[in-house]
């Protein structure tokens, strides 16, 4: 359904739910996957996002088949084929700059395009580095966006690239130049944001057989070292299971703290095991606000109640995916909530920064918006009619200030298919009052 509404009502929330599978877990595995012989992914996310990265890496050369709650995967063994037609990655960025580093491996050329939004995405600093390491590529506009135009192969060799609007250009670059025939050096132009998803890639590449050497000088520039010729994994079928999604779970944990009943009777969010993301942050910052919040690591298990918050200073340089849950546990806190670092969250879906302030100030909250930080004085809430920009989170956190708001419309609430297709199951499921029209 397109435009669907989501009308909420105050909500109080009690009970068990599990974390959804990680979405940026899922996109590397599945690309790792379809580089490698033969995989078993586990628990993947299947949303529209995640599906994109599938139809993409089949249209590679990789076999990928559904089977329960599993993926089995026949890849290419570290050579993609050029696809029959033109690659449309929806509205995935993530899927449009793997595939674009990946793509670059095949002899011959690839075209990539997606949606609307997608279309208005920078790609740049990607599309430079390619060319700098032999592939040819072009954005078919000349504007750094989709439609991209990817001849192969590329060699590997060495390239410097900015830091400053997205790790997912790494992260490609991490994948796909280990299969390069000459050694690869990227060095990092300024602060590397987002580093926890380059992180996770690393550690994702490690698992896999792959060898990245991540050197950083007494100046704090970073390069990536990537040695050629490697290859995915060994022989035989390798089990891969996908970890919970902190990001997700961040709406589940602040709708436990604004919307939760009282002592001993609020949510607990399972799956959640500590690993590499960066927007495992939510636990920390919600425990400096003052929530009544307990994470139990073995058990992967994090258990939060109503709580009393307090607005505080969340630098969000390295999880950018978080903001939309910041700023509406800002607009419930006592005192000053400020969202600082914040600048590349305009160059995602939508432009977060500016959503957030438009929808909230129709909701009553006094926020402020910065060229680069949100600053929210918090407290007053009430339900309006206000717009899910078409933007997975921006939808999700709306939804947490309706519950507690009431009265709220959203729409374009299908975009939570995106991240997250069972969010509005998983709300109601714990007691939120949500309709879907």
């Amino acid at each position: 359904m397109t435009n669907m509404k989501a009308k909420v009502g105050i909500s109080v929330l009690k009970g068990e739910v599990l974390a959804p599978p990680s979405k940026s877990y899922t996109h590397r595995a599945v690309v790792m996957a379809s580089l490698a012989e033969q995989t078993i992914v586990k628990r993947p996310l299947l949303s529209a996002d995640t599906t994109a990265t599938i139809r993409a890496c089949r249209a590679l050369g990789a076999v990928i088949r559904e089977k329960g709650d599993s993926l089995i995967v026949d890849g290419v063994k570290g050579k993609p084929s050029v696809p029959d037609s033109i690659i449309d990655v929806a509205n995935s960025g993530t899927t449009l700059r793997l595939l674009m580093a990946v793509s670059a491996l095949c002899d011959g050329t690839t075209v990539l395009t997606g949606d609307d939004s997608i279309r208005t995405r920078p790609n740049t600093p990607l599309i430079n580095v390619l060319n700098q390491l032999g592939a040819s590529v072009i954005s078919t506009r000349e504007n750094g966006m989709a439609p991209i135009e990817v001849k192969g192969p590329m060699t590997g060799g060495e390239a410097v690239m900015d830091g400053s609007i997205s790790s997912q250009f790494f992260s490609a670059l991490l994948m796909a130049c280990p299969l390069c025939r000459t050694r690869t050096v990227v060095k990092v132009d300024g602060e590397l944001k987002s580093r926890p998803y380059v992180e996770i890639t690393i550690e994702m590449l490690e698992s896999a057989g792959i060898e990245i050497e991540l050197v950083e000088d007494d100046k704090g520039h970073l390069s990536f070292i990537i040695p050629p010729k490697q290859s995915y994994e060994l022989t035989g079928y390798t089990v891969y299971t996908v970890p919970g999604d902190f990001s997700s779970a961040s709406y589940l944990l602040a709708a436990g703290a604004l919307a939760g009943g009282g002592a001993g009777s609020g949510i607990t969010v399972g799956g959640l095991y500590p690993n590499k993301q960066g927007d495992a942050a939510i636990i920390p910052i919600l425990q400096d606000m003052g929530a009544n919040l307990e994470w139990d690591r073995a058990r992967g298990e994090v258990r939060v109640n109503k709580s009393r918050l307090t607005g505080v200073t969340v630098d969000v340089g390295m999880t950018p995916d978080l903001v939309p849950t910041l700023a509406v546990l800002g607009a419930r806190s006592g005192g000053e909530m400020v969202i600082e670092n914040a600048g590349h969250v305009r160059y995602k879906e939508t432009d977060r920064l500016h959503a957030m302030t438009v929808e909230l100030t129709k909701m009553g909250v006094d926020i402020t918006e910065e060229p680069d930080q949100l600053v929210i004085r918090g407290g007053g809430l009430h339900g309006a009619r206000v717009s899910g920009w078409h933007d997975h989170r921006i939808v999700m956190a709306l939804t947490v200030a309706g519950m507690v708001a009431g009265d709220t419309v959203i729409d374009t609430a299908e975009s939570v298919d995106i991240s997250y297709p069972g969010f509005f199951e998983a709300m109601k499921s714990l007691g939120g009052d949500i309709r879907l029209e």
